[in-house]
């Protein structure tokens, strides 16, 4: 993959100080998804260390669902949402995870059969919270996470402690 087109890709990712909140530097990823080459380009580095190698794509929402569904069409297989609490109409596993202030829940439909190798998919790796319940999900429904893979990473934020290994397009 030409390292000029994934340059080009990471300039496209706009930084938003002070969102939602003062102190937040929001990492805004539309204008790349906007771009149907710069698109293609992050997608392909998403897939590439693990081509292959896995059955379906899970995707994290809400922005790893973008990422998640354009990773499953390029790889050509399947794509299980993780969603918020509440948001499924039958929900099949739950996993609760700690946020800097409170928790959060996370579910999934049991539509992983045993065995099944699953490529975890999302935006962003920050403090790794919600990664590492995405790990828990797709092991109570018995599919087996074979890779992570994240658009952006942000390092100082420590997630890579909580869920080891990711790969990561790009690093801030």
């Amino acid at each position: 993959m030409p390292e000029d087109q994934l340059r080009r890709a990471e300039q496209l990712i706009r930084t938003i100080p002070d969102y939602p909140e003062p102190g937040v530097l929001f990492r805004d990823i539309t204008p790349l998804l906007a771009d149907a080459a710069a698109l293609r380009a992050t997608i392909d580095a998403m897939i590439e260390p693990f081509a292959g190698g896995f059955d379906v794509v899970a995707g994290i929402e809400a922005r790893g669902f973008l990422l998640a569904g354009a990773v499953a069409i390029a790889a050509g297989v399947g794509l299980v949402p993780i969603r918020k609490a509440g948001k499924l109409p039958r929900p099949a596993a739950a996993v609760d995870y700690a946020l800097e202030y409170g928790t959060a829940t996370i579910e999934a439909h049991n539509d992983i059969p045993e065995g099944t190798r699953v490529l975890l998919v999302d935006d962003v790796l920050a403090t790794g919270g919600t990664i590492q319940a995405a790990h828990t999900l797709v092991a109570q429904l018995s599919g087996s996470v074979v890779g992570t893979s994240v658009l952006l990473e942000l390092e100082a934020l420590g997630g890579r402690a909580l869920v080891g290994d990711v790969h990561a397009v790009f690093r801030a």
